[in-house]
Parts: structure tokens; sequence; C-alpha cells
């Protein structure tokens, strides 16, 4: 009896676990994230992009200097995930200070 009870428990457990997943994977389809994408130009300097970066985009000095890598070897970076509204004024601030920008 100890055991089965345990054993249903358990059951429990994983239904659980299983339902808070697909409701986190329907939750992630429902709501689209955009991506602000940085590209290169050859007007900028990488000290300018890591404090634009820094100050718009709330990076980090090492995760804005790794972007600003990416953009000049790769030729573009996405530099910022989220909702529009968020991502607008965001990029609109990138723009307005030289960078190349838009939102995917």
């Amino acid at each position: 009896m100890y055991f089965r009870e345990v054993y249903y428990f358990k059951l429990i457990d994983m239904s659980f676990k299983e339902k808070v997943s697909e409701e986190l994977l329907l939750e992630e389809e429902v709501s689209k994230q955009n991506e602000i994408v940085v590209f290169n130009d050859d007007v900028n300097t990488f000290d300018h992009v890591i404090d634009t970066l820094v100050d718009v985009c709330d990076h980090t000095p090492v995760q804005a200097e790794q972007c600003s890598l990416i953009v000049h070897y790769n030729g573009k970076c996405t530099v910022k995930t989220g909702d529009y509204k968020d991502l607008e004024p965001r990029c609109s601030r990138l723009l307005e200070a030289g960078l190349s920008a838009e939102i995917v």
C-alpha cells in the first residue's frame, strides 16, 4: 500500500510538470518576440557602438563588446529581443545615435 501511494504521487507530480511545460510552450508561441538587429557600417567606432549598446539596450560592457565584434565580422547581430512596444523606442535611439538598426 505504501508503495502505491508513493507511485501515485509521482504520477500526479509528472502530470503537473507536463501540464506546466505545455502551458509555457503555448505562451511562447502566442507572444511573438521581435528582435533589434544592428548592421555593420564604415562610420561608427567600436567604442561608440559599445557605449550606445550599454546605454540603450542595457548591455554589460562585455556583452556590448561581443555584439560589436559580431556586427563587425558577420555584418549584423541581434542586440535585443522582446515585445515590439519595448523595442521600438530603443531602436529609435540606436538610429538617432547613428547606428544602422531595424526591428525584425
